[in-house]
């Protein structure tokens, strides 16, 4: 549900949290999450507090989502994968949908149409071993264990940390290059100490990758063209 606060539209969620937390999207939607008890007067005064961030934040937000890219699904089109481009052929003679072979993606012609499907299940049955495989790596550096991890459809978020453990993940993590997509990795397993983005939470980031404010500034700077965008609906997927 939709609210608004002087010119300022958002949305929230509850939890059971201590404190809330304010989000501009990779949409450019304002949303919070926040503790269980408050009222929507409460938030709403959380909100008009805010308001000089949320401001900047959208502004920011505009010109970082000029780096968005409008892919066709035709031959000769580029895709990332792991932060490299690959060229996509279309092909009339393939056993499967999609495959990524010899440094290119093919794809069956009469597929054509499904095209943006076929990409998001690449992505997401790629994502599950290469995912769990570096979690399992960075889990031991930061002394945290999920109890599972999924890669799916987040909407308009990169990852994020259930309060029962789980750790979730965008399939479109899988078009960013292996040091961005271990931050984000190294990101979600912190909240698993943290749940906030205290001090606390960012030190428990550092202590692993110390470098992981160039990696955030990449994603920030770079995550509107990690996309898969039809000519034909140029909106975030």
């Amino acid at each position: 549900m939709i609210h608004e606060v002087d010119d300022i539209q958002f949305s929230f969620s509850k939890s059971k949290r201590r404190t809330a937390s304010l989000f501009v999207e990779r949409d450019g939607s304002v949303s919070l999450i926040v503790p269980e008890e408050l009222s929507l007067n409460e938030i709403e005064g959380i909100v008009r507090q805010k308001k000089s961030w949320i401001y900047r934040s959208l502004a920011e937000w505009k010109d970082l989502n000029a780096s968005r890219v409008n892919r066709e699904f035709v031959s000769g089109e580029t895709f990332l994968y792991l932060g490299r481009s690959y060229k996509l052929h279309v092909a009339q003679d393939l056993k499967a949908d999609l495959i990524f072979k010899d440094g290119r993606f093919l794809i069956r012609e009469e597929k054509l149409h499904a095209c943006a499907d076929l990409f998001k299940e690449f992505y997401r049955s790629k994502g599950k071993a290469k995912i769990q495989k570096r979690a399992n790596y960075y889990q031991r550096k930061v002394g945290a264990t999920p109890k599972a991890i999924k890669v799916l459809e987040l909407g308009h978020r990169w990852a994020s940390c259930t309060p029962e453990g789980n750790l979730n993940f965008h399939w479109k993590c899988m078009m960013a290059p292996l040091s961005i997509l271990d931050y984000i990795i190294v990101h979600e397993l912190c909240h698993l100490h943290y749940p906030n983005h205290t001090d606390a939470f960012w030190n428990e980031v550092d202590k692993v990758l110390p470098d992981y404010r160039k990696r955030h500034e990449w994603l920030k700077l770079n995550g509107a063209s990690l996309d898969i965008v039809n000519v034909n609906q140029a909106v975030l997927i």
